[in-house]
């Protein structure tokens, strides 16, 4: 049976040409500083973003953890939307490894509310200080919607005005800048540090980028170190990275487009909700509850019919578009989920 899957785009396989770029690359001792694929995609990451420096990492968790040892101190807080990445997923890093409070503010389509920002920053009441204002553009929960530049700015005021940095997980950053089609350096204009995904939409196998100034990359370095981060040979890494930074930018606006389209049929199904107004870049979430079953339930009757989704809550089903779904995929997948529906004589 046909097997489409819509669970996260980080189920991406590498293009062609990165295992060509993997069989090429030029390596070197990247904890030494001399991988010299690494040290382009360093160079290129930082320029694309319209930043001083970046640094190569594992994980999108890693560089959001770095980022928060960089920027702040043991016991400080963060403030961060109740439904972010980093609280929700990265919890244990963020209090467990590097000491910090969570902040949680209200957020609307992943959006921080400013006026709780402000309180927060200047409340006598709190029993540590605030050292750092996260963000995540596109916002997951939130189902892919895009943070813009002028609400970063608005957030941004708040914050350096009262000395704080301001930190980006945006794992989906050039999903966002594709969507509401303008330069991805429009988003980190008035930023100290980002983190980006190779390895969702841009399809790489694996890696993140933490991009920042260079005073910021350098403190960010033996923290990287101490991680276990450190690598050797990394140039196999960095040269699917390089690919996708050159060649899989564009191509996301198909993944959006086919996002939309699969939102709005289904939409269209009795007992299935989409807000579609959420429906911003390569993310749908389902809400289930009027059919009578969970999402675990839901999920199950599609991969029995060759769909894989991932069940997020209790009633939401979360799909994601990416490079390896085909516009055939998708009329496949409302095929199947009206049939499912039919079955259950709604």
């Amino acid at each position: 049976m046909k097997k489409i899957d819509l669970r996260s785009d980080t189920v991406t396989l590498p293009t062609e040409e990165m295992y060509k770029a993997i069989e090429i690359a030029k390596l070197g001792d990247s904890g030494r500083g001399d991988d010299p694929t690494v040290n382009e995609l360093e160079k290129k990451a930082a320029n694309k973003l319209g930043m001083e420096d970046a640094l190569l990492t594992p994980s999108g968790t890693m560089s959001n953890l770095i980022a928060m040892m960089v920027h702040t101190k043991r016991g400080e807080g963060i403030l961060l939307g109740k439904s972010t990445h980093i609280y929700l997923k990265e919890f244990a890093s963020l209090s467990y490894i590097a000491g910090l409070m969570p902040i949680l503010l209200e957020e609307k389509k992943g959006m921080i509310n400013l006026q709780e920002t402000k309180y927060f920053i200047n409340s006598k009441h709190l029993s540590f200080k605030p050292g750092l204002v996260i963000l995540e553009n596109t916002h997951n929960c939130a189902g892919g919607t895009v943070i813009s530049p002028e609400e970063i700015y608005q957030v941004s005021e708040i914050a350096h005005k009262n000395n704080l940095p301001v930190h980006i997980d945006g794992a989906r950053i050039f999903n966002a800048a594709v969507a509401i089609h303008i330069n991805v350096k429009e988003f980190t204009k008035h930023i100290d540090s980002i983190c980006f995904c190779l390895s969702k939409g841009l399809s790489a196998p694996i890696g993140s980028l933490l991009v920042g100034k260079k005073e910021f990359i350098e403190k960010a370095r033996p923290i990287f170190n101490v991680l276990g981060g450190k690598m050797r040979q990394a140039g196999i890494i960095a040269a699917p990275g390089i690919v996708a930074l050159e060649k899989m930018v564009d191509r996301l606006e198909e993944d959006h487009n086919n996002a939309k389209l699969l939102a709005k049929e289904i939409s269209l199904i009795k007992g299935l909700n989409i807000d579609l107004s959420t429906v911003q870049t390569n993310i749908i979430r389902i809400d289930v509850s009027e059919i009578n079953v969970n999402s675990s339930q839901f999920a199950n009757f599609l991969e029995k019919k060759g769909v894989l989704v991932l069940p997020f809550d209790d009633y939401i089903v979360r799909m994601v578009t990416h490079k390896d779904i085909s516009s055939s995929d998708i009329d496949y997948t409302i095929e199947r989920i009206k049939k499912i529906i039919n079955e259950m004589n709604l």
